[in-house]
């Protein structure tokens, strides 16, 4: 049925709210996060329509979901982000407006809103990377946090699992290092014992068989302060 987004953006979200239930909560294959299917009315024709949205944890059936700018700061609800009081946990952000959300998407994780500064309409938000972002204050978000938090502290125990976790998802596994390979299928492989045995550094237009290790890479080895460097960016 398509990428679970937001709702596009149309005069009912821009100066009021739409109103849509939860009919229910999908499991989606390849994904961890849970699907919501959120039923609305069309405000323009006599028709409903369905949307898939992203569920954030604490959703439930039968719950309403109110998306605008004069929604009602709950979980699940949809609002720009100048609507949003400084400290709001939020999922799903746009990055452009009318974008439908394309940051904070995997399960459990967040954003959240930083500061304002009402002169050039432009919100900063913390993302899950820590990395700090200037948005439009145009751009919407789900309030709360992505459902299926905690997926990965589960371990896997078994090469059976990953078999069936990967197939979902795609082809990466089982992954057979280089190293291990012969000459003739990775420029890693070959030597009496698996070591890589030339610098893994490559040029960045090597041909693509070629282009494997540490590609263009400015420097190698420890970074040592790098926190510290990182902490004086931000400030």
């Amino acid at each position: 049925e398509g990428a679970p987004k937001l709702r596009a953006i149309d005069f009912a979200e821009r100066h009021g709210y739409m109103k849509g239930i939860i009919k229910e909560i999908i499991h989606d294959p390849g994904r961890g996060a849970p699907l919501a299917r959120v039923v609305f009315r069309d405000p323009y024709r006599y028709k409903l329509r369905k949307e898939l949205f992203l569920a954030a944890e604490g959703m439930y059936t039968g719950q309403f979901v109110y998306c605008g700018k004069k929604a009602q700061l709950q979980v699940g609800n949809v609002l720009p982000l100048s609507a949003m009081p400084e400290g709001t946990v939020i999922c799903n952000v746009e990055e452009k407006p009318g974008d439908r959300g394309s940051l904070a998407r995997t399960s459990g994780n967040y954003a959240t809103v930083i500061a304002h500064n009402p002169d050039p309409r432009k919100t900063r938000v913390k993302l899950p990377s820590g990395a700090k972002k200037v948005l439009s204050s145009a751009n919407r978000a789900m309030v709360g946090i992505v459902a299926g938090g905690g997926r990965v502290e589960k371990p896997i125990l078994k090469a059976g699992r990953a078999y069936h976790k990967y197939k979902a998802k795609r082809n990466c596994w089982p992954k057979v290092r280089g190293v291990a390979m012969n000459p003739v299928e990775h420029p890693h492989g070959g030597g009496n014992h698996q070591h890589i045995g030339k610098a893994s550094t490559v040029r960045r237009d090597a041909s693509a068989g070629r282009k494997v290790g540490l590609i263009a890479a400015r420097r190698t080895g420890r970074i040592r302060g790098g926190k510290d460097l990182a902490k004086n960016k931000d400030d």
